[in-house]
């Protein structure tokens, strides 16, 4: 029994580092309108959160809140300003 306990335990503690370190990549988004890929980070956070106040006049919702066409319309705008910070 100890001998299992112990096996499960060592498991638990290698793979430990490799599930957190899992969470540590940000996401990717594929654009269908441009058909390129966008890594979700804390830059695109802000723009996106720019986008939604600031150009939009909206109340702030979260990027997985917003459906299809939104994120469409936040690509095509984003790939018009792409410097923007």
């Amino acid at each position: 029994m100890r001998r299992n306990l112990s096996a499960v335990l060592l498991g638990i503690a290698l793979c430990g580092p490799v599930v957190m370190r899992a969470e540590d990549h940000p996401k990717r988004y594929y654009d269908s309108y441009k058909k390129d890929y966008h890594e979700w980070n804390e830059q695109e956070e802000h723009a996106y959160r720019h986008w939604v106040e600031a150009e939009r006049h909206r109340a702030y919702h979260p990027w997985v809140k917003a459906d299809r066409a939104e994120q469409k319309e936040y690509w095509r705008w984003r790939h018009d300003h792409p410097d923007w910070h």
